[in-house]
This record gives C-alpha cells, structure tokens and sequence, in this order.
C-alpha cells in the first residue's frame, strides 16, 4: 500500500524541495565551473609570480599544477564541511565555505612572489663532523668546522645534544634570514642518527624593524647637508632596495652619485646623477667626485681603501652596522639606519638646491668616460680581441635579466665597467674577499637556484684551470650556464701587480690547453675563437646553445686594467719594469704592451 502511494506522488511531478536541491546543485556547478575558468584565465599571471624563474609555458603548468593539488584535499573537504553541515546546516556552512574562499584568494594576494624571496636567499649549510667521543684525538675525517666557517658565516654553532637540535636549528635559520647570509650547523654523526626528542616549541621571528636614526641625528644630517655647497654621495650595498631614495636625495642636493663594486647593481641604472664607481676599478669621474666634494654622504658604504677618501670634507655616514661607521676614515657625523627609513625620515628635512654645476661637471665627466670606454670596446688590429670588445659583445646579447658571475682578475674588472645594470640584472664576484676562481661555483649556485633564467661565467684561464672539475659537475647537473673564458695565457692581474711594482712578472705565464675541445671532451658545447671577425656570430652561437655552453675567447694579453689615476709609485714601478725587460731581452713584450693599450 505505501509503495502505491509512493508511485502515485512521483508519477505527479517534483516537489518544490527537490526542484530547490536541484537549482542550487546546479547553481554550485556553475560556481565551480566559473572557478575554473577564473583560475585558467590567471594561470599565466600566477605562474609569472610565484615560478618567474622558469620559461613561460613551464610556469603555466606549475600555476595549473598547483590548482590541481588541490583536488586531493577535495574529498577530505567534502567528508569535513558535509558533517559541519548536518550538525549546523547546510546554509551557514555554505556561508562559511564561501568566506573561507575569499580569506584564501586575498591571502594569495599577500604571498611574497619568486623574486621577493629570492632576492636575498638565506642558506643553512649542514656540515657533517665525526662522532662526539672522537672529536678532539685527530680522528679520520675531524675537521674544526668553527675555525673554517667562523669568519664568513653569520651563525656557526654544533649541535651536541639531540635536545639542542630544535633550538640551534632555529635560531640557524633566523640568523641566515636576518643577517642575510650563511648559517652553519655543525652536526656529528652520532646526534644525527639519534631520535628526535621532544623539545619546546622554538620557531624562527624574522620581523623587519625599522631602522633610522633619531629626531635630532637627521636634524643634525640636514644641517650639515645644507651647510654643503658640493655634495657627493656614496652609496654602497647597503642601498639595495632603496633606489629611488638616493635618486630622489641626490636631485634635491644636486649630488653625483659614485658607487661601489658590490652598489653597481642597485645605483647605476635609471639614475641621472650616476657618476660610477671610484677606487681602482672605477672611472675618472667617480674618484673625482668624491675627492673633490666638500660634503661626502656614504650611504650603505664600507669602502676600504682610505687613500680614496677626501682629507677635507665633511663626511656624513649612514649605515646598519654601527661597526662600519667611521672604519675607514674619520667621520663628523656617523648614524646608524637602514638606508631606505634613513632616507624617507630625512627627505622632508631637505629642500631643493637649484645650482646644479658641481653635478653637472661630473656628470658630462662619467658620459666622456663612458664614451673612452666604449672607444677601447672594438676590434682590434689583426682581428685582436680585447677582453674590453668581449665584454661589450656579451653586454649587447645577454639576456635583460641575465646572471652575471665572474672570476677575480681582469675578467671581473672588464664585467664591472662594461657589462650594464638595468634593474634586472645582477653581477657577482668575491668583492668582498677577492678569492681566485670564484665564478664558475657561483654560476652553478646561481643557475641551480634560478633555472629559468640566463646566467652567464665571466671566466678567466687561470680561474679554468683551477676549477675544470666543475665543468663535470655542470653536465651531470644538466645547468645550461655559459661560460667565456678570457685566455690571455697569464694570471693577468698579478702580471699587473708585479709590473707595477718594478717586477718581471714570475710564475705568471700559464701552458694553456685549448679549452673549447676540453669542454668538447667533457660534454658541454665548446668552441675557441681567436679573430675579431668571428667573435660576434660566435657569442650568438654560444647563448643560444640550449645545454652548457663554453666559449674560448684568445684575448689581448697585454691589455692593461687602467685605474682612474696613476700614482707616482706605479707610475715609477712600470718604469722601472720596462727598464728591466729590455735589459733582459724582452723589450717585445714593452712594445706590445705600449702598441696594445696607447691609443688603440
């Protein structure tokens, strides 16, 4: 009787109820449906965010991808919010799940992007040491890991109990973050292969704080700043992420703005008051600039060298590191502050200067500069290729956001003065500590943490030489990096160095093999060019090799490195070279080196 019944009500129609489940089941797949679309339609913009280090359609399907995952916490969800809404209703749980939603789209829209966190990547290195009862009786392998690491880390510590690890690992990781750089964890063996133990809950605080000076220390900066009638400014490093500060700083003082090796990335492009770099890597128009002021401002600056400071201005130092102020020279004023809060807090305090002279003479000096370097950067007679003409080549092809690393030497040198800053590009070399062969393992950290992106050794044969074990380790790693050996058969700086000190270069001559085979040989694309007229095509060849690439490029050997001045010293020393190789029967090589750099 009831199943009669039950035929008869369906054989009459849907009831409102069903058509209402039905309507909003629907409405839901439509919802859905519009979900997807919306996440197609933005796959490229998200991919471009958050996997910029790889190629257009590779961050495509990353983005899609990463929508897909979702998929796998789906039935969990539905299992979930299914029971929330038997127990609270399916339409306040709805309510939920859409508000759920929108917190999760906006808080998409607060994730810190590729290039955000990999502008100053932390690194914890993990060095294994020997088991704890060895440690100090010479035992295989033990290494005082606190010696090696102490002075070029930020963090250096061992874990000597399996109770530390969580605590020491924390604060590893806040140091490597804060401090930006490397953090060391020493770990034996034996605490390795211990079990966890339950510890407190550690966790890392990387809270930026603003960093300036007080009230009256800028009141006191802009005192002296107005006091100035030729100001030049400085900058450093320390101005990463400040560019449009300084540029706005040194257009209200009608400031040149001289630069440092490691702030040719952050100061040079975009920046009409950009004089370059001073010291004997530099221009003529940096090193004046800054000795001739009568107010020097260092921003983010801890330059070494005291002999290119001037004796009599009055010089005003900002820095982060309270240890750097007044290191290198006397200053009147030093003050501690993050170089972009220092410089919003102080802008108001300064008022626009209208006599731009002092400026505008060091300006047009750096153009005439920059315009001579060029002039150097061409082919040579008998198809001779300066290492400067490479250089330039490189600059025209490379990518616009290429990785630039290059060895110590003339190489690095040539890198910094010709190779341009554009905001996208970033140049690497040990500024810091001028270590020997540094940029082939630079490149291979630079392109294993972008693989998206061109990054491009600037290698010298010495430098090759030392590290032809890595160019194994680029193939087997597959690192499409291209490298430019510039194989002028010498340790040319050195060469320089002794030159300059009244020597006959010693143990400075290099028996090179012909390196585009060895590439060859190991498996990379290898190539040696000695003629101007084939360099051109042959670069092209080069960064348009898909795998690891490397070009052998004879360059000029004794094309000099010419600083911004010639002290009388080095001026009396190269003298006194020339003087002693013809009387020991190399007066060729004087000749050659006066044909190759006077004029071109």
């Amino acid at each position: 009787m009831s199943t009669m019944a039950v035929t008869q009500a369906r054989t009459g129609g849907m009831t409102s109820d069903e058509r209402f489940v039905i309507l909003a089941s629907s409405l839901g797949t439509v919802f859905e449906w519009y979900d997807f679309y919306l996440y197609g339609s933005l796959a490229s913009i998200i991919g471009a965010q958050f996997f910029s280090a790889y190629p257009p359609a590779t961050r495509d399907i990353f983005a899609l991808l990463a929508f897909a995952a979702g998929f796998l916490v789906r039935p969990f969800g539905a299992i979930v919010f299914g029971r929330i809404g038997d127990i609270v209703g399916r339409k306040y749980t709805f309510l939920v799940t859409i508000l759920i939603m929108g917190l999760s789209t906006f808080i998409v829209g607060l994730l810190p992007n590729a290039a955000t966190i990999g502008f100053a990547a932390p690194v914890i290195l993990i060095a294994s040491q020997v088991v704890r009862r060895e440690l100090g009786f010479d035992f295989i392998q033990e290494v005082d890991f606190k010696a090696v690491y102490k002075n070029c880390s930020v963090f250096c510590e061992m874990v000597l109990i399996p109770e530390q690890a969580r605590r020491l690992t924390v604060m590893a990781c806040q140091a490597a973050i804060t401090r930006r750089g490397v953090a060391v964890l020493i770990l034996p063996v034996d605490v390795a292969d211990s079990a966890a133990v339950d510890e407190l809950p550690y966790r890392v605080h990387t809270n930026v704080p603003v960093l300036r000076p007080s009230e009256t220390d800028l009141d006191e900066m802009a005192r002296l700043l107005a006091e100035g009638s030729n100001i030049t400014i400085y900058a450093g490093a320390g101005c990463a992420g400040a560019h449009d500060e300084v540029v706005e700083l040194a257009k209200r003082l009608q400031a040149p703005v001289a630069h440092t090796s490691r702030g040719k990335d952050a100061l040079e492009y975009d920046n009409p008051n950009n004089v370059g770099m001073t010291g004997i890597l530099g221009f003529e128009s940096g090193y004046h600039a800054v000795l001739n002021c009568d107010t020097l401002l260092l921003l983010g600056t801890n330059f070494a060298w005291s002999q290119f400071y001037p004796s009599r201005a009055t010089i005003i130092q900002v820095d982060s590191d309270p240890m750097h102020i007044g290191q290198r020279h006397p200053v009147q004023l030093g003050v501690v502050g993050n170089i972009k809060d220092t410089l919003q807090a102080l802008l108001p305090r300064v008022s626009q200067r209208k006599d731009s002279s002092f400026r505008d003479a060091y300006v047009e000096r750096h153009e005439k500069a920059l315009k001579a370097q060029a002039a150097r950067s061409v082919p040579g007679k008998r198809g001779l290729i300066y290492g400067q003409y490479l250089s330039s080549v490189i600059n025209r092809k490379a990518a616009e956001d290429a990785l630039f690393a290059a060895d110590d030497g003339t190489c690095g040198v040539w890198m910094l003065r010709v190779i341009a800053a554009n905001g996208k590009r970033r140049m690497f070399a040990s500024l810091l500590h001028g270590t020997m062969a540094s940029g082939i393992g630079t490149a291979i950290g630079l392109q294993t943490c972008q693989p998206g992106r061109q990054v491009v050794c600037v290698a010298g044969d010495g430098g090759i030489t030392m590290l032809l074990g890595d160019l194994i380790t680029i193939v087997s790693e597959k690192l499409p990096i291209k490298i430019a050996v510039y194989d002028n058969g010498a340790l040319g700086f050195v060469e320089l160095e002794q030159k300059s000190e009244g020597l006959l270069p010693t143990y400075t001559d290099l028996k090179n093999p012909d390196f585009g085979k060895v590439a060859q040989a190991m498996g990379l694309w290898g190539r040696t060019v000695s003629d101007a007229a084939e360099l051109e095509s042959a670069v092209d060849e080069w960064l348009a090799v898909s795998g690891p690439a490397l070009l052998n490029v004879k360059v000029a050997p004794m094309e000099l490195v010419m600083p911004p001045f010639i002290a009388p010293e080095a001026a009396y020393g190269m003298a006194m070279y020339s003087m002693r190789a013809v009387l020991h029967g190399q007066a060729g090589d004087v000749f050659e080196m006066i044909r190759e750099n006077f004029p071109k």
